[in-house]
């Protein structure tokens, strides 16, 4: 896997409103990812156990170039604009693969 890029990002929320609406601004923006990005190989929103107002994304992307590409989509743009109202705080890290198995692309 000579080949990947990817994000870990944790999302801390307001509180119980923002967390409710960070997740509606999620959903819209997953149908655009869904729909428009075929590099995006995974796009996952996680909330950690026991920690309701913390939101953690996982994605992967075939290559730099995907990510570049993803950043630049409308529906991305929207949620980069938006998320700020929600948020009480944001860590990324970003990730080069090494070594792992990934579903097969169709």
């Amino acid at each position: 896997m000579s080949k990947g890029y990817g994000l870990f990002v944790r999302f801390a929320l307001r509180d119980e409103k923002a967390a409710a609406e960070f997740d509606e601004l999620c959903a819209r923006t997953l149908e655009g990812i869904r729909a428009r990005e075929p590099q995006t190989l995974t796009y996952v929103i996680h909330t950690p156990e026991g920690e309701p107002l913390v939101r953690v994304f996982y994605e992967l992307y075939a290559d730099r170039a995907a990510f570049d590409a993803h950043e630049a989509q409308p529906h991305i743009k929207h949620f980069l604009a938006e998320r700020e109202q929600y948020l009480a705080g944001v860590e990324v890290t970003f990730l080069d693969v090494i070594a792992g198995k990934v579903a097969a692309q169709k």
